[in-house]
């Protein structure tokens, strides 16, 4: 799932680029230093708005603090019925400007994803996003209103939005398995320990032992133990240098 997503992302990347040199009437603004200018275009956005508003956020801080801030916009009279899917990573979601949003009121579904690109799709004909093609520059931002283009990035927010877990559920595998049992489980699948070495490590019987996994295994939808260790540092319930 994150490999195609990262090749989905590269593709999407390549046509904004392509665009960015072949189409004048799209607007590209360079982050460095310019980030009023950024948010100023996420709100003219954000007004835009009359059918639905799709966010994708791989990160927090000013990022995720510019994308969401945006949506308290939404809470006015006769806007607030517009939906959002605000599509996140766990580290996006545990930003306070990210759960602010989701706590405001405003009429959003929220989903948790491994990986994503940044993006935020106004009606499905309007497009905000941030990537890294320029050579020896930083981030880039873009607004696009090419059909294709547009059409091409609400395929790809749609895929990850599919294969997304609903907030709850992130919210309830997360305080399932941030116990200290299953933290020590968890490292020894993530670093594909035998199940009678990580028995004895663990201090439970191999019986116990396979018992916790394929519970662990069913919170986590993963088919393997080592995807279900993969899957847990995805999830931000082990760090990498567990």
């Amino acid at each position: 799932m994150v490999q195609a997503l990262l090749q989905a992302r590269n593709l999407i990347e390549s046509t904004v680029n392509l665009h960015r040199r072949t189409v004048a009437r799209h607007a590209v603004v360079t982050m460095k230093g310019n980030d009023t200018a950024v948010a100023n275009a996420v709100e003219g956005l954000v007004d835009r708005a009359r059918h639905g508003i799709s966010i994708a956020l791989p990160a927090g801080g000013d990022r995720a603090e510019i994308m969401v801030s945006a949506l308290r916009r939404l809470t006015g009279p006769g806007r607030e019925r517009i939906p959002v899917r605000l599509l996140c990573t766990p580290g996006a979601l545990a930003d306070p400007a990210t759960r602010a949003a989701v706590e405001s009121g405003v009429n959003a579904q929220v989903k948790v994803v491994d990986a994503v690109m940044e993006m935020l799709i106004v009606d499905g004909s309007v497009a905000m996003v941030r990537s890294s093609v320029e050579r020896g520059g930083g981030d880039v931002v873009s607004v696009i209103e090419d059909t294709a283009s547009v059409r091409a990035l609400d395929l790809l927010f749609a895929g990850a939005w599919s294969g997304a877990v609903r907030l709850a559920e992130h919210r309830w595998i997360s305080e399932r398995l941030r116990t200290e049992s299953a933290r020590r489980i968890l490292e020894r699948l993530c670093k594909g320990y035998t199940d009678d070495v990580a028995a004895r490590e663990v201090e439970v019987s191999l019986r116990t032992y396979r018992r916790h996994v394929a519970e662990i295994m069913r919170a986590l939808g993963a088919s393997s133990r080592f995807q279900a260790g993969v899957r847990a540092v995805e999830l931000g319930l082990l760090s990498t240098a567990d």
